[in-house]
């Protein structure tokens, strides 16, 4: 039986060029996506948005508070952390080395 895709929710950036894509390839889907420019983010304690199940950081367009304020979100909520670049073969790399696509829980044994 197939799972559906994994949600995400992405961070950074104001254009996300061929990252989607990529991750369609990997069966996630992304949810929602937050550039992280705005003050707000830096500054509450943020809530991620219901039914994430893996947040990606795209590091080099994030600020270290914002950074630091979604992994503390994420990690309240037991949920998984991919930081990486803003381009295909950075998130690509950085998939392959966790092993998120092949051991996975949320990847689920049927």
């Amino acid at each position: 039986m197939a799972q559906g895709p994994v949600s995400a929710l992405v961070v950074g950036a104001d254009r996300l060029g061929n990252i989607p894509e990529l991750l369609r390839g990997r069966n996630i889907a992304i949810c929602h996506h937050i550039s992280g420019r705005e003050p707000g983010h830096q500054k509450r304690v943020l809530a991620l948005p219901s039914g994430t199940e893996l947040v990606i950081l795209l590091t080099d367009f994030l600020g270290h508070n914002v950074m630091k304020a979604f992994r503390a979100a994420a990690q309240r909520a037991g949920i998984r952390v991919l930081a990486c670049r803003r381009s295909v073969c950075s998130v690509q790399r950085a998939l392959d080395q966790c092993g998120y696509c092949e051991i996975c829980p949320l990847r689920g044994a049927s």
